[in-house]
C-alpha cells in the first residue's frame, strides 16, 4: 500500500484548485492569491506547456502552498510532476501506467473512477483517495452516496470535481465518503489570464467559509 504521508496536511481543509495556468508568470500570483483567501492546496493541471514550470515556480516561492500536479494521463508525466516538485497527482482516469509510476516516485497520486468496477481496480493498484469524475455529469452527490454502500468499510474516500460550483459545494462536503472536493470556479482560467487575484482570493474567501460551516 502506498503511504499517503502528506495528504493530510492539505486534505483537511476540503477543497482543491484545480487551476489550468497557460503562462508560468501567473502561478505564484495565483497561488498567493488562493493562500490569502485561506487555501493552500492547488493542482496545477498538464493541460498547458507550462505546467511543470508553474509547479516548480509555486514550489520554490511558496512553501505553505500544496502542489499538486493534474490531468496526468501518462508515466512520462508523472516523473515531470515528481521532477518539478509536485507533492501529489491526479488523475482523469484510471491507468495502471501512470499508477505504477506514481508508486515508483512515491507520489500519492488520486487516480480517476466512475463505477464500482473502477473503483475496486483502484483498491487493488493501492489507492484509496479517488478522483470521482466528471462528478455531476455521472450522478453527483447521489452517485457518491450508492458508492458508499459497498465500499463504505475498505476506507475509500473521494474527491469529486467536474461541475462542482459554490452553490452546490455544500451538498458534497456533507456526505462523509468525501474527503476533499475539486474546484476551478474560484481560480477559472478567464480570471487567471486577466490577473483578478483580489476576485480569486474573495471566491476562495466565500469556499472556505462555507466550508467551516459544513456538518459531516
Amino acid at each position: 500500500m502506498h503511504p499517503f504521508m502528506d495528504t493530510d496536511r492539505f486534505l483537511s481543509q476540503r477543497l482543491i484548485c484545480v487551476a489550468v495556468i497557460d503562462r508560468a508568470d501567473d502561478a505564484v500570483p495565483l497561488a498567493e492569491a488562493l493562500l490569502a483567501g485561506g487555501l493552500n492546496a492547488i493542482e496545477v493541471t498538464f493541460r498547458t506547456a507550462g505546467a511543470a514550470d508553474a509547479i516548480a515556480r509555486i514550489r520554490r516561492a511558496l512553501p505553505d502552498a500544496v502542489v499538486g500536479a493534474g490531468t496526468l494521463l501518462t508515466a512520462d508525466q508523472v516523473k515531470q510532476a515528481v521532477a518539478a516538485g509536485a507533492q501529489f497527482g491526479v488523475s482523469p482516469g484510471l491507468s495502471e501506467a501512470v499508477s505504477r509510476a506514481a508508486h515508483d516516485h512515491r507520489l500519492p497520486l488520486f487516480p480517476g473512477v466512475v463505477t464500482p468496477t473502477e473503483v475496486m481496480r483502484a483498491l487493488d493498484l493501492g489507492w484509496k483517495h479517488l478522483k470521482f469524475f466528471p462528478a455531476e455529469t455521472f450522478g453527483g452527490v447521489n452517485a457518491l452516496k450508492a458508492l458508499a454502500g459497498p465500499f463504505g468499510h475498505t476506507g475509500v474516500k473521494f474527491i469529486p470535481t467536474g461541475g462542482i460550483s459554490a452553490a452546490n459545494l455544500p451538498a458534497y462536503l456533507a456526505l462523509p465518503q468525501v474527503a476533499a472536493v475539486g474546484g476551478s470556479w474560484m481560480a477559472e482560467r478567464k480570471l487567471v489570464a486577466e490577473k483578478s487575484w483580489g476576485k480569486i482570493t474573495a471566491l476562495t474567501a466565500e469556499a472556505m467559509k462555507v466550508i467551516s460551516l459544513a456538518k459531516v
